[in-house]
């Protein structure tokens, strides 16, 4: 279905358009005239669907015809983490600049005296993580009684963040007569629940069964021991042609070792985690979308949401614990019909994560054997320097350098 046929208004298409936009997604075309009608909406869809656009566009359009009332916010979209709420804001930014409407942006790491200002001036769009919400309400800088529309943004992910209780004190605040939308990539049992108490007959839509992988993501497995993943991680990265890449782990204090490691060892790597300052964090998201950062080292927060086109490849460093977890991290490549490739590096103790990731696939990944190094070896090169933005492998021997003989695969050749 195309933009024009959805009955925004003219200043949204325009829009639209100059991003270079024709065609609604799927998850677009069902939730936008759904939203258009002030129906509570649940919608089910995956992350590099369209999702945000989804609440967006018809949210620019519903409040274009009133205006702000200083500390009284009319919309409330509520987000689990700073990058999701700050890509939330890029939407509106991009949509809605052809309307007079603003929004802020309430974030833990930042300002707290500039969010302030920004809300004494009135807005009509406040997006926020839920403990900055709630710390600005409890010092009197945001009257939460004129909220006409609530959406709660990867509702599953607040429920994984322990969110929940925050998000049930924040809408016992808004008033009981308002539009809600709820959007998630699964639903579990809890966010049932939620859909309940909170929204009035909502309308359920989904574009694709929850946790699903894209079907042009190639997911391989490498067995191997705890202390070699470094070895095998390095191996991969040289071998693979990566353009950039995410390296999941599962705890924050093993980012940090993880990413100084591949940068003294030469590779143009980077730590994201929940840890950092917010101004790290943003400025080095920054550099990994611009490509100056080719590997980014992160925990879960970068695995839901976070929009970066060209990821060519994803490496769990770390099985995840949750099945859903994989899905969304393998999620950041292979977007929009793109090819991405995917790696996972297993221990014994990660069997029965395994069996969970491929029984929730409903498939199994293909094993790839990286033998061991015989210390009479030579040590494996360095990687080019920093400065060469790809490594192809030509100078460290081909597929042979990962150890399979004449037994290559056909996706190494």
């Amino acid at each position: 279905m195309k933009f024009d046929d959805l009955g925004l208004s003219p200043e949204t298409l325009k829009a639209i358009k100059e991003c270079g936009y024709e065609e609604a997604t799927p998850i677009q075309a069902k939730a936008i005239p759904l939203i258009q009608m002030t129906r509570d909406v649940v919608g089910l869809a995956q992350t590099g669907t369209g999702k945000t656009a989804s609440f967006t566009l018809p949210m620019i359009d519903a409040l274009s015809g009133g205006r702000a009332k200083m500390r009284m916010p009319r919309s409330l979209v509520l987000a689990p983490t700073r990058e999701l709420a700050a890509q939330v804001a890029e939407n509106f930014d991009k949509y809605g600049k052809h309307h007079e409407l603003n929004h802020a942006l309430l974030v833990g790491g930042t300002s707290m005296g500039d969010q302030m200002k920004l809300l004494e001036k009135g807005v009509d769009v406040l997006i926020a993580t839920p403990g900055r919400l709630l710390d600005l309400f409890e010092r009197g800088s945001i009257l939460l009684n004129d909220i006409k529309i609530l959406v709660i943004d990867e509702a599953d992910r607040m429920l994984d963040m322990g969110f929940i209780p925050d998000i049930e004190k924040i809408v016992s605040l808004l008033p009981p007569t308002r539009q809600t939308l709820l959007f998630s990539a699964t639903m579990p049992s809890e966010i049932k629940n939620l859909t309940t108490k909170f929204l009035s007959n909502p309308k359920e839509v989904s574009v694709a069964p929850p946790a699903s992988p894209a079907k042009t993501v190639e997911q391989f497995l490498v067995h191997t021991h705890p202390k070699g993943k470094d070895r095998i991680l390095m191996r991969l990265l040289e071998q693979e042609k990566v353009e950039s890449a995410f390296v999941f782990l599962n705890r924050k204090r093993d980012v940090d070792t993880l990413g100084k490691f591949l940068k003294n060892k030469g590779f143009p790597a980077a730590a994201l985690h929940g840890d950092m300052p917010q101004v790290k964090r943003t400025e080095t998201l920054e550099k990994f979308k611009e490509g100056s950062i080719e590997i980014l080292v992160c925990s879960d927060v970068a695995a839901r949401g976070l929009d970066v086109k060209g990821v060519s490849h994803v490496f769990n460093y770390d099985v995840p614990m949750s099945a859903d977890d994989y899905v969304h991290r393998i999620g950041r490549t292979g977007r929009a019909g793109a090819k991405g490739r995917a790696w996972m590096l297993a221990t014994n103790a990660d069997e029965k994560f395994m069996d969970a990731i491929e029984r929730l696939i409903k498939k199994k990944l293909d094993v790839v054997e990286i033998k061991e190094k015989k210390k009479t070896e030579k040590k494996i090169e360095k990687p080019v320097k920093k400065t060469q933005k790809k490594r192809s492998g030509s100078d460290g021997g081909g597929a042979d350098c990962l150890g399979f003989g004449d037994d290559t695969p056909a996706f190494f050749k």
